[in-house]
């Protein structure tokens, strides 16, 4: 569990944008209740009361970063990181 602390703050301080892990971004969004689903290389994520769909795409090991950023902004948005 407090991989996935370290791994919220980090998103949330928005220092290391570039070097958040593709699978630990998709951890986590399914810890704060998105449902996954997977078309080709797209991961679209869907929660209730959330508008806003995300969609990522691995860029190496890593998440891109512009996707990242729309994380932060729909955790910040939502206040999905208040629910540990």
């Amino acid at each position: 569990m407090a991989k996935y602390d370290d791994l919220l703050e980090r998103i949330l301080h928005g220092t290391s944008d570039a070097n958040i892990a593709f699978n630990d971004l998709r951890q986590l969004l399914r810890r704060l209740g998105f449902e996954e689903r997977i078309r080709g290389s797209h991961h679209m994520f869907r929660k209730a009361g959330v508008e806003e769909k995300i969609n990522l795409q691995r860029e190496g090991s890593k998440a891109k970063v512009y996707q990242v950023r729309q994380v932060r902004a729909s955790i910040v948005r939502y206040k999905l990181g208040d629910q540990k």
